[in-house]
């Protein structure tokens, strides 16, 4: 390695931290919360359904750190176990409705004969909120967390179809692409090579939107009993469980909310960055 790299590291760091410093405090923040939920059993967690009726609604203390619920539930184990959940969901949804929808996206873009028919689909799928129609999908299945994934991702491919078929459209025409259909490429060689290298970066910034957007579904889908199982600690089931003793012990909804709201704004954080660093010019229209 050169002399010269790690200076060369801390150059580039500098430079980051001064052009997008929103960007790095997201990603600290999701570095820390993925480091927690992986790293979980060593982190003075307990089982986090383990019930001491002795210890219940049990204010922060030493030995409670968040306190207990009103089974006497470590809430400190709750909520690092519940954001194994919640990371797990948002990461999920994000992969599978990126797939699927960058896949439907391309061909509808691309082939005409297709796109009317699809986007009038997506365009019915749209009307319907994103949350009502997960909770929809959830009424057909059983509470758990793979439906749970289910149901959030095919709420959300149609926006993901949708930003992938504009940009398909204004790049089918440009003169890299005829030139590339004049040569006899064939369809998948041209969506391959050469349209979809210039839709990552608005798709990466997309898939950072769709991961806390999911966060938030789930936890509203397990408050209202239509997520995850009642036994798995996410934070949604454990606000929800909570809510009716929260002027007896706030804690028990407070803790996660903040979490839940620090995570997503992280997240929020890190895709505006990723935004401006890959579009510079929508910055500077800012």
């Amino acid at each position: 390695m050169p002399a010269d790299a790690p200076e060369t590291s801390r150059e580039w760091l500098r430079s980051l931290l001064r052009t997008h410093p929103t960007m790095v405090f997201g990603a600290v923040i999701l570095v820390l919360a993925f480091s927690a939920a992986l790293l979980a059993p060593w982190l003075g967690t307990v089982d986090p359904l383990r019930i001491e009726p002795i210890a219940r609604l049990r204010p922060p203390s030493a030995t409670h750190w968040f306190g207990t619920d009103i089974f006497g539930r470590d809430l400190w184990s709750r909520v690092i176990y519940g954001a194994r959940v919640s990371l797990t969901v948002g990461v999920a949804v994000a992969a599978i409705s990126i797939s699927i929808g960058l896949v439907i996206g391309l061909v509808s873009g691309y082939l005409r004969r297709v796109d009317t028919i699809v986007m009038r689909l997506m365009d019915a799928m749209m009307a319907i909120p994103a949350i009502l129609l997960a909770i929809a999908l959830m009424a057909l299945t059983r509470p758990s967390v793979r439906n749970v994934i289910i149901a959030i991702s095919v709420a959300e491919i149609p926006r993901v179809v949708r930003l992938v078929r504009s940009m398909v459209l204004s790049l089918r025409d440009e003169v890299y692409v005829q030139a590339a259909v004049t040569i006899g490429a064939r369809l998948p060689a041209i969506l391959l090579r050469h349209i979809l290298p210039n839709i990552m970066a608005p798709l990466l910034v997309q898939g950072t939107y769709i991961f806390a957007a999911a966060i938030i579904i789930e936890a509203a889908l397990s408050f209202l009993g239509a997520g995850t199982p009642a036994e798995v600690p996410s934070w949604g089931n454990i606000i929800a469980e909570g809510r009716n003793l929260f002027l007896l012990a706030t804690w028990i909804v407070l803790i996660p909310g903040l979490f839940l709201s620090v995570t997503v704004l992280a997240i929020n954080l890190l895709g505006d960055g990723l935004r401006d660093a890959l579009d510079p010019r929508f910055a500077k229209r800012l």
